[in-house]
């Protein structure tokens, strides 16, 4: 005999979501955020493009089995064998959204928007917005699609959680070494001019959730480092003291962990001292080569 479903699938699952919210003593907004992204990629893993979009950035760490500690506003791919027209990438999000699933998240399609974005001076992407609907309740979802990157030792292919007992997605995602890599690179590239707050803490925070293979993540980094025209001997420079002591990046640092509620709190000079720490096997490797 088939379990009888609620009439109004939309109002029960938001039931769900608000017991959920008030059990961990997490933000409503916070979980239904979460809920309508496992959404989102529920239909990218049910539809043909699957492997065209393979998930990066924060979500990457719950879809390896790593608990994300700091939350996180959009969803981040690298475009794989996917058109650079605009209007085709938004054209194929449109069509992958129109799947229709049982799970009371509606998205707008009409809504889907996007613009090119430039984080720094040479990498582009594109941003996509969606507004999606729970019930009453709604959300402004941010896709960020960046292309041309390298993956060493990936893509994989992940069964990605969900916060209830629903069909979970099927999808290609990052491997660690070319997460932590990029990262790294985009950190000694900016140097000071650094507003990534989140890289210096995402690379502590991989390298120390479980161990990795030191030979995988010196390719990684060597790779990307070359792929994106980065001397590797720059690194040596956000190790000094002062880097360590910057004003800016002191500060920036300090509001990144009051915002992200992350505990306990970590000085900016800590923070550079564990990131070499862990990435010291590599780069010490390197200088010797």
């Amino acid at each position: 005999m088939n379990e009888k479903k609620p009439k109004n699938i939309a109002a029960s699952v938001r039931a769900r979501l608000l017991n959920i919210a008030r059990d961990t003593k997490r933000p409503f907004d916070t979980v239904l955020l979460q809920y309508m992204q496992e959404r989102f990629l529920y239909r990218l893993a049910q539809s043909k493009y699957r492997r065209n979009f393979i998930l990066k950035g924060a979500l990457m760490f719950r879809a390896c089995g790593i608990p994300l500690t700091r939350p996180t506003k959009d969803i981040d791919f690298l475009g794989r064998a996917t058109p650079l027209d605009d209007d085709r990438i938004l054209a194929i999000i449109r069509e992958f959204l129109s799947i229709e699933c049982d799970d009371g998240v509606i998205f707008d399609i009409e809504s889907v928007s996007g613009k090119r974005t430039k984080e720094d001076a040479d990498y582009e992407g594109l941003r996509v917005f969606v507004e999606a609907k729970l019930d009453h309740a709604k959300k402004r979802l941010q896709i960020d699609i960046g292309f041309g990157d390298v993956i060493t030792n990936g893509p994989l292919e992940v069964e990605y959680p969900v916060i209830l007992d629903q069909p979970v997605p099927h999808l290609m995602v990052y491997s660690r070494e070319t997460a932590i890599a990029e990262k790294f690179e985009a950190i000694v590239r900016l140097g000071n001019l650094n507003s990534r707050m989140k890289d210096f803490y995402d690379i502590i925070f991989l390298t120390e959730a479980e161990a990795f293979n030191n030979n995988a993540l010196e390719d990684a980094i060597v790779r990307t480092f070359i792929h994106r025209n980065t001397e590797l001997q720059q690194a040596k420079s956000i190790f000094t003291q002062a880097f360590k002591q910057d004003k800016n990046l002191n500060e920036m640092w300090g509001a990144f962990l009051k915002r992200a509620r992350i505990e306990p709190p970590m000085s900016f000079p800590d923070a550079i001292d564990q990131l070499q720490k862990a990435l010291a096997p590599v780069l010490e490797k390197k200088r010797e080569t």
